[in-house]
């Protein structure tokens, strides 16, 4: 007979939820996740057939490894609509692992594909690459502001002449040491933003996938990289639309009777790969989406239309990841013909 438990994942600790075989009764269990020998013992003692369901988080990798390597299968679900599941709307540890345990039990568990784990490590290396490139940016902004202060014009960090003019314009011993630490962190940093693009420009150049999408203008290593682990295997997803939401980038509606109102983007999905997509298609020399971006920018103005021209951009990638074409297929219309007959299906 299978055993289901419903898990409350939490940082640190986790509640469980499951039916005692002996009595039907629904029992309850704590655990620090520092104690891993106590989670193994009580995970082990039921056996192989066992079906953990636990809500999706981002600390969520160790403890599926744990329970692949002692045979247990794992459901991961949808938080949302979890909560939205739950018959009271009182919340705590205990109510929430009832909760999933009644959804693996009655058979409506919102089970979600989780990534790989390959996926799960590109997508580490890009969010730390982002991070890297915000702290460069932070402290070139904070230097061309003392640039300013020094009634100098506005240059380019990289170039040595400019570092030197700058240098020379210090007033004080303390100026000069905390200039030169800010070019001493600029000057690491592009170091090793550049040790990463080396590595992730290897990486792209092994996959086919990721080439075929940087046959589009505007798509780089960075961007299509992150499409790629992002959206997983596109053939999952039935309409562009659910692609756009699945990336956060579809408008929210809140109508009522004859009022009809479009609001902000939802912003559900990955950050970084909506604020690629911004960049992106602000450098796309795609016919279609700078007329898209124009049109859009003398109605409702310029970041609004930033926003829709990456949704474009989005659709555009995603037809030609499912029909396995190149941009220049893709412009030629017969991507776009597909498209038509897919929506028809």
């Amino acid at each position: 007979m299978t055993v289901y438990i419903g898990v409350d994942f939490h940082p640190y600790e986790q509640t469980v939820a499951y039916c005692d075989e002996r009595d039907g009764e629904v029992r309850y269990r704590q655990f620090l996740h520092s104690d891993k020998q106590s989670l193994k013992a009580f995970y082990r003692k039921f056996g192989d057939e066992v079906v953990v369901g636990v809500e999706a988080t981002g600390c969520l990798w160790w403890f599926e490894k744990l329970l692949f390597e002692n045979g247990i299968k794992v459901k991961i679900g949808d938080p949302r609509l979890i909560r939205r599941a739950a018959l009271s709307r009182h919340k705590n540890d205990f109510r929430d692992a009832e909760t999933i345990l009644d959804l693996l039990v009655n058979g409506s568990f919102p089970e979600i594909t989780p990534r790989s784990e390959r996926s799960r490590e590109m997508l580490t290396m890009l969010n730390h690459r982002h991070f890297l490139v915000k702290k460069r940016t932070s402290i070139a902004n904070t230097l061309q502001a003392f640039a300013r202060s020094k009634g100098l014009d506005k240059f380019r960090l990289q170039t040595l002449k400019r570092q030197k003019e700058l240098l020379d314009a210090v007033s004080t011993d303390m100026e000069r040491l905390i200039v030169i630490s800010r070019f001493s962190l600029y000057n690491e940093l592009s170091k090793e933003i550049a040790a990463f693009d080396a590595k992730l420009a290897e990486e792209a150049d092994k996959d086919a996938k990721t080439r075929l999408l940087m046959t589009h203008p505007g798509i780089g290593v960075v961007t299509a990289l992150a499409l790629i682990h992002t959206l997983g295997d596109v053939r999952r997803f039935r309409r562009k639309e659910e692609v756009v939401a699945f990336v956060g980038l579809d408008p929210l509606e809140k109508s009522s009777g004859e009022k009809r109102r479009i609001g902000s983007i939802s912003k559900h999905g990955s950050r970084l790969t909506r604020h690629l997509l911004g960049q992106a298609a602000q450098t796309c020399r795609d016919h279609g989406i700078k007329a898209h971006y124009l049109q859009v920018s003398r109605r409702r103005g310029r970041p609004k239309a930033k926003v829709a021209a990456a949704r474009k951009l989005l659709i555009n990638c995603y037809v030609m990841l499912r029909d396995n074409i190149s941009y220049e297929q893709f412009a030629t219309g017969g991507a776009k013909l597909a498209c038509a007959r897919g929506q028809e299906r």
